[in-house]
């Protein structure tokens, strides 16, 4: 797989976390403290793949790597408020270990992926 294929299925990838993300938000308690973590999660979840995004439509190898360097740690943030979600036991672990599976390779995606640059 090429550099241009391998961008193409992240953004996908990355997308489908964030709607997996948005969904698993949607579940969560409905109290003051559930929509702050909702607030966040969703926040956090969804501008992986939005900066992931811009980094690939990006004008210079600088901006490049700053939008890489955000997408990890939207990653990192929102592996963290699946943890406290998961410490909470809120969600069905089943349907959380998925997600937070995914997380995990996202952020280690980013690493890698700045690590390089």
């Amino acid at each position: 797989m090429n550099n241009k294929e391998f961008a193409k299925q992240l953004e996908v990838r990355t997308r489908l976390f964030g709607i997996s993300v948005i969904k698993l938000s949607a579940t969560l308690p409905n109290t003051i403290e559930g929509k702050v973590i909702r607030n966040q999660i969703t926040k956090s979840g969804t501008s992986i793949g939005a900066n992931y995004r811009e980094a690939n439509r990006s004008r210079s190898k600088k901006d490049f790597k700053n939008k890489i360097k955000i997408s990890e740690s939207e990653a990192s943030e929102t592996e963290y408020w699946l943890e406290i979600i998961n410490d909470l036991n809120w969600v069905e672990s089943k349907q959380l270990n998925t997600i937070i599976k995914e997380a995990k390779e996202l952020l280690a995606l980013f690493t890698s992926i700045a690590n390089k640059l």
